[in-house]
Formats: C-alpha cells, sequence, structure tokens
C-alpha cells in the first residue's frame, strides 16, 4: 500500500476540518435561534391544515370484542334452535373482523355469512328486504361480494352503518336473519 505524500495528508485534514467547522457552525446558528428553521415552517403549516382541514372525516367502527360478542350471540341463537350455522361480522368497509363456523355447518354457509353481512352492510339495510328489491332491479345481483339472501342485518350507530352481520346455513334465510338479528340485539345490551 502507497503512503499518502505530505501534501495529499494536509489538503485532505483542511477538507476534513473545514467541513466539520461548516457543520458545526450551522447546527450552532440553528440552535442559537431555539429552533430548527426546516422544521418550524412544516409544524406550522401542519397544524394549520389540522385545524381547517375539510377533506377528511371520522367514523365509528365497531371493535374486534363488539363484532366477537354479537358473532357469538347469533351463533348461541342458533344452537338454541339446533341449527348449524356460520356467522360473518364485517365492518363498514366490508372487511371481515370476525367470523364464527359452528360445528356441522356446510362448507357453502362460511362464503354465504361473509357475502351477507357485506350486502347488508354496503345497502344499511337486512338482506331479506334487498333480496325484494331484486325485482325491481335485477342486476343488483350482479355487484361484486354481495348475497341477495335473507339472513344479513345492519348494525348501525347515530344511523349510520357501522357494519354487518351475516348468517348462513339454516334451512331458510328467514332463520338466518333471526340469527343475524340476535347478534345486533346484543350489541345492545
Amino acid at each position: 500500500m502507497k503512503k499518502a505524500s505530505s501534501r495529499t495528508r494536509a489538503v485532505t485534514g483542511g477538507a476534513l476540518a473545514a467541513a466539520i467547522a461548516l457543520g458545526g457552525l450551522g447546527a450552532c446558528s440553528a440552535s442559537a435561534t431555539g429552533e430548527d428553521p426546516a422544521a418550524a415552517a412544516p409544524k406550522a403549516d401542519a397544524k394549520k391544515a389540522d385545524a381547517k382541514n375539510k377533506n377528511t372525516t371520522r367514523s365509528t367502527h365497531l371493535t374486534i370484542e363488539a363484532a366477537t360478542k354479537a358473532a357469538q350471540a347469533s351463533l348461541d341463537a342458533a344452537e338454541k334452535e339446533n341449527q348449524r350455522v356460520s356467522v360473518a361480522v364485517v365492518d363498514r368497509n366490508g372487511n371481515t373482523i370476525v367470523t364464527l363456523r359452528g360445528d356441522g355447518a356446510g362448507p357453502q354457509s362460511y362464503e354465504s355469512a361473509e357475502r351477507k353481512a357485506f350486502t347488508a352492510v354496503s345497502w344499511n339495510a337486512p338482506t331479506s328486504v334487498l333480496a325484494g328489491r331484486l325485482t325491481q332491479a335485477p342486476n343488483l345481483k350482479d355487484i361484486p361480494g354481495t348475497l341477495f339472501l335473507a339472513g344479513g342485518a345492519p348494525v348501525t350507530a347515530k344511523g349510520a352503518p357501522i357494519a354487518g352481520i351475516g348468517v348462513a346455513g339454516a334451512p331458510s334465510g328467514d332463520l338466518d336473519e333471526k340469527f343475524a338479528q340476535a347478534g345486533v340485539a346484543a350489541l345492545g345490551k
């Protein structure tokens, strides 16, 4: 390995010392005012944006505990009548929060319960009511992820849908919906 000449070492050392000095000077001048000018402007802008932002909204969501309570209440209601069902609870956006597949529930019931819950929250109406609308608008059934069969019930807060409960697997949609309503009722307790 070749040693650096005295001149090279002097130039390199001088450049390094200048860089350190300028960095220190910048840090001292920034701290002399008590605030970082680069950081101060965004904080002020953020406060203005938060105070006057009309581009955002807040929404109410069902907690995992509440969703589980509702699903279990639906499943318990079905089991009391010796029905083997699956239960799904979805959030306002149709995302599944919790599903329970009861002992002996058919394999189709799991997805059907999710789709009924999604349909109920999407239209903020029980799916039995929505199924009746198919006579006036038969292409509603073509909307992805929906299932227009009785068994889905919306969950609302202050009149707005926040979740949907879907039940599938009983021999009739009326029973499925009765069990879904039991889940909704459990949330009011």
